[in-house]
């Protein structure tokens, strides 16, 4: 196995009009992925069966969570809870970590 350190911010590169992802750890318990999400890109609103932590990295979203938006900027985190409809669009260029405890 090798070990390597990696700033969050620069392993992943924006592309316009879209959203790129990087899956950094997948187990059967749950996984982190990596996205960056050009200005104003979106996920529809949607639920999930499993408690999930979003880390702003860089730039700021909107992320609603049963209907309620929360304005979240670089160097925070909040929890979407499990079978609660979530979702989000990016103010302004965006990397955040997704964490998904199964």
């Amino acid at each position: 196995m090798e070990i390597k350190i990696e700033k969050l911010v620069s392993s992943i590169d924006y592309q316009t009009n879209s959203i790129v992802s990087k899956q950094i750890i997948k187990k059967p318990n749950g996984n982190l992925t990596l996205f960056a999400f050009d200005k104003d890109e979106s996920l529809t609103e949607h639920t999930s069966p499993y408690e999930a932590l979003v880390q702003i990295v860089e730039g700021r979203m909107t992320i609603t969570i049963g209907g309620q938006p929360y304005d979240v900027e670089e160097g925070e985190i909040i929890l979407l809870p499990p079978n609660i409809s979530h979702g989000l669009i990016a103010l302004e260029k965006t990397k955040m970590l997704l964490t998904m405890i199964m």
